[in-house]
């Protein structure tokens, strides 16, 4: 589990191809200090194990489903990566619960300059969209933000100055694509909600509103 908080930008420095995946060497430093073999990191917002760490940087493997639904397929070298450790129980949780499994690759199509921050507008899956509400919380490859505008399929994303300096978001191009992963809350509602036939003592809209949601 994650927060969506980047603790640092790491950069992919070789990359292996193995049976059915590929086989990530990525720098870091700041995160490397409490880290150790068989770790969970989000990269990009994919949680993927360290399988072996060095001094500054760590191994880590991504095959099968992990590539099909990721954009880790797409790394070359030298792409800077976003980098966050799971998150411990003790741990402030200052962005919102990130579980590391993408649900679906967005397109950036703007990048706008207002102010001191920037605007991103972002293609996502039509599949995805009824899990998304304005003002509610999405990550794009690993950083939590929050849902500033949202139109049929595409979202409008403020960054502020200090998450464009500690995420890799500064390096973004249009067409870009990037990792999804919805709001895990959204999902258990759509499974409680179910439908009347299936069973009538499931948890519906009205019973939502009557407990005061």
């Amino acid at each position: 589990m994650f927060t969506g908080l980047i603790e640092e930008i790491g950069i992919i420095e070789r990359i292996e191809q193995i049976s059915n995946g590929r086989r990530l060497k990525i720098s870091a430093t700041e995160i490397l200090n409490d880290v150790k073999a068989n770790d969970s990191i989000a990269v990009n917002g994919v949680c993927l194990t360290t399988i072996k760490v060095e001094e500054k940087s760590f191994w880590a493997e991504a095959v099968g489903e992990t590539l099909k639904k990721t954009t880790l397929n797409k790394l070359q070298k030298n792409t800077k990566v976003n980098l966050e450790c799971a998150l411990r129980l003790l741990d402030k949780l200052g962005g919102h619960l990130v579980q590391g499994h993408v649900n679906g690759i967005g397109i950036i199509k703007k990048i706008n300059r207002r102010g001191e921050n920037y605007y991103f507008e972002i293609e996502i899956p039509k599949e995805l969209v009824k899990y998304l509400v304005q003002e509610g919380s999405i990550a794009i490859d690993g950083v939590s933000l929050t849902i500033a505008n949202l139109k049929g399929n595409s979202i409008g994303l403020s960054i502020i100055p200090h998450t464009w300096e500690k995420t890799n978001l500064q390096y973004r191009q249009i067409s870009d694509e990037v990792n999804i992963e919805i709001d895990i809350l959204a999902k258990y509602v759509e499974k409680l909600l179910g439908t009347e036939n299936e069973n009538k003592n499931l948890l519906t809209i009205n019973m939502l509103k009557n407990m005061g949601f």
